[in-house]
């Protein structure tokens, strides 16, 4: 499903901007510069005492790697791979229904069912344990962050077996 949604992002993004719809996989070299990313609108999620900050998170470069590019991590984000994190933001669901339990978590608030608000080091893939009732106002997890190094969706990070928190 999820390959799904980004590949329609993609495709879509492209068509209307007059490129052909067979996109490499990967993340934009730049910020911004992919298709089917949008700008962030809207405000970031505040910071929270004990959870993992979204600017740690974007302390990543992308590293051309043949033709795509890839991510290479700052040290201290390499300290927290396969380590249990708090992290909370915008819910961007992946299926139907009032609960979720795979769905991307935003830095800031989606502002198109399509696509992404932001790059991949504003993104999340997470993977719940139980479902999570969708709501437009900030979600807080914990869960066990992953750093994709090469993820063929292009993503930077993914986290699994997450639960809500109150």
């Amino acid at each position: 499903m999820l390959r799904y949604l980004i590949t329609l992002a993609l495709t879509a993004s492209a068509l209307a901007a007059g490129m052909p719809g067979n996109l490499p996989a990967g993340p934009a070299p730049k910020a911004g510069a992919a298709f089917g990313v949008t700008e962030p609108v809207g405000t970031p999620v505040a910071d929270r005492n004990g959870f993992l900050s979204w600017k740690t998170l974007m302390q990543v470069q992308a590293i051309q790697k043949g033709d795509l590019f890839v991510p290479k991590f700052d040290t201290a984000l390499m300290k927290l791979d396969k380590k249990t994190v708090k992290l909370q933001g915008f819910m961007l669901p992946l299926g139907m229904g009032e609960t979720q339990d795979h769905f991307i978590l935003t830095a800031t608030p989606p502002t198109c069912a399509f696509c992404l608000p932001g790059g991949p080091d504003q993104v999340v893939e997470v993977k719940t344990t139980k479902p999570v009732k969708f709501s437009y106002d900030p979600v807080a997890l914990s869960g066990k962050l992953e750093l994709l190094k090469d993820d063929p969706m292009g993503l930077y990070y993914r986290m699994t077996a997450a639960q809500a928190m109150d």
